[in-house]
């Protein structure tokens, strides 16, 4: 969910409190693999949680069981709070990296056990984390909110060393920086402030370009044939009185198609309607399809096709009252995961969905406003 960050969360120093965490990808130092109560078959889930309240939670769905355990890393961690808006979750090797928007930093717990092990501090409003190797990484922070003018200064990218869970250097991009993706040495982030894609060489921590797409880019995913696609919401138009969207006065979203080799834009698909805006792209796990969410339903793009899909993969209706505020694919099975947010002051649902016929397998409730996935 797009919320003006430092309004979303303010990081109550603390809480951790729950079991342990283990991704596919964890070790540890036992011989027969990682160990924990969470270095089993399984998918970890983020929640926001309510904003300002500061209780942000991480649920974990295991498959042998068929159950669902909520408030995780509270259970491991109490009576530490893990703090307002968890806006983020990405894993490198054994480490958990949870990305506190509005608490103003990065919380990094074991990834087997949940167990809280440190933070990366002094960010402002982070957003999105990737990393690069084991000693290097880089997140997305907002700066500068004006709430006489509802408008944001430029943004940066931190980049942070892994060894000592240090800030190193801060780049200043466009306005609002969103996701960042690595590929062929660079870093690409999204501007969804304005209509440009930064992009880093990971090697300098240098800008090289400037990319410039539609108004709005917000979410960004590599095909299989290392082609970048954008997602652009377009330039929306609030009613002053009831900020409502605007149809007849935006302008519509699109999905920008980016060669790595050039930097260059080899394609935009631009949407007929204008309010509904694209976004959540994600690669299915050959790297031929993507899914991505418009107007309050999944649709399936095919990656060599030009022109977009014409009717979408999932659509539930009225169900999805509030959209769908998270989308993951299991790398294994192909399932998909969307997490639905009741509303963002109750627990949501996460919804797994048959990648074929968009069919929903199940359902089970977790914390509030669920919105991404770490699968192991």
């Amino acid at each position: 969910m797009k919320k003006i960050t430092r309004f979303r969360s303010y990081f109550l120093s603390a809480v951790f409190v729950f079991g342990a965490v283990a991704l596919n990808s964890c070790s540890d130092d036992n011989n027969n693999g990682p160990t924990g109560e969470y270095a089993r078959n399984g998918v970890l889930i983020s929640n926001e949680g309510a904003f300002t309240k500061s209780n942000a939670s991480v649920s974990f769905y295991s498959h042998d069981s068929k159950t669902v355990e909520n408030e995780s890393f509270k259970k491991v961690n109490a009576p530490l709070v893990l703090g307002d808006v968890l806006q983020h979750m990405a894993q490198q090797g054994e480490r958990l990296y949870l990305v506190m928007n509005n608490s103003g930093k990065v919380v990094v717990t074991n990834a087997n056990t949940l167990k809280a092990e440190g933070e990366i501090a002094g960010l402002e409003a982070p957003r999105y984390f990737t990393v690069l190797n084991d000693d290097k990484a880089y997140v997305t922070e907002w700066l500068g909110y004006d709430p006489a003018t509802y408008a944001y200064s430029n943004g940066r990218v931190a980049v942070v060393d892994l060894k000592t869970n240090t800030v190193t250097k801060t780049i200043t991009v466009g306005v609002q920086p969103e996701q960042l993706v690595i590929a062929g040495g660079k870093l690409y982030v999204a501007n969804s402030g304005g209509k440009t894609v930064t992009v880093i060489n990971t090697a300098t921590d240098a800008i090289e370009t400037s990319i410039t797409v539609n108004d709005g880019p917000n979410s960004l995913a590599l095909d299989r044939n290392n082609v970048l696609w954008v997602s652009s919401q377009g330039v929306k138009a609030y009613d002053p009185v009831d900020w409502s969207v605007s149809e007849e006065n935006s302008t519509p979203g699109s999905l920008a198609k980016i060669n790595t080799g050039s930097n260059t834009v080899a394609s935009t698909l631009t949407f007929s309607q204008n309010a509904p805006a694209p976004g959540k792209l994600t690669p299915n796990p050959n790297g031929d399809k993507l899914y991505y969410v418009f107007n309050n339903k999944v649709w399936m793009q095919d990656v060599n096709a030009s022109t977009l899909a014409t009717k979408p993969l999932i659509d539930r209706g009225t169900y999805v009252a509030y959209g769908f505020n998270g989308l993951g694919v299991e790398p294994a099975s192909g399932t998909i995961y969307a997490g639905k947010a009741t509303d963002y002051a109750s627990n949501g649902w996460v919804v797994r969905y048959n990648p074929q016929s968009g069919a929903a397998v199940d359902s089970f409730r977790v914390g509030i406003a669920p919105n991404g996935f770490v699968f192991r």
